[in-house]
């Protein structure tokens, strides 16, 4: 009789562990999958070019459109941001990471589609208006390299 309350006692001990993870301090579980993030960089040529291509040290003339990566909508096309042109030089700080990338490689007259994780975009944080851990989606056409 009188191995039964420490019995009982050791057998609480045990389930309040288990309860809370073992004790093993911290979480090591992994973080949640945003279904809005590509797991890898994607490059899609729509058009090739046959023009100067697109190198590093380089500066190329792209237009583009960009939208928020989404699983479920039609070619990942989420809701789309903006519609620009811009000339950066390739290999420079300035440009995400995905984007450089993706127009690298690219001829004059080339049209890509690049699906982009947001570890090459803004990751974590986001940006104006592009939440955190989203992925992107743009369409580039690459106009002119110098």
């Amino acid at each position: 009789m009188k191995l039964k309350f420490p019995l009982i006692a050791a057998f609480v001990a045990i389930l309040s562990l288990t309860a809370c993870g073992g004790g093993g301090g911290g979480d090591s579980s992994p973080p949640p999958v945003n279904p809005n993030n590509p797991t890898a960089l994607v490059k899609t040529d729509n058009v090739l070019g046959t023009g100067a291509e697109a190198v590093a040290g380089k500066t190329a003339t792209v237009t583009y459109t960009l939208w928020l990566y989404s699983a479920t909508a039609p070619d990942h096309k989420g809701t789309r941001l903006e519609s620009n042109s811009f000339a950066f030089v390739l290999g420079a700080q300035g440009v995400i990471p995905g984007f450089q990338q993706g127009v690298t490689g690219m001829k004059v007259g080339g049209k890509r589609t690049i699906e982009v994780p947001a570890s090459l975009a803004y990751g974590e944080r986001g940006s104006n208006g592009i939440p955190g851990n989203n992925g992107l989606v743009f369409e580039i056409t690459l106009t002119k390299v110098e």
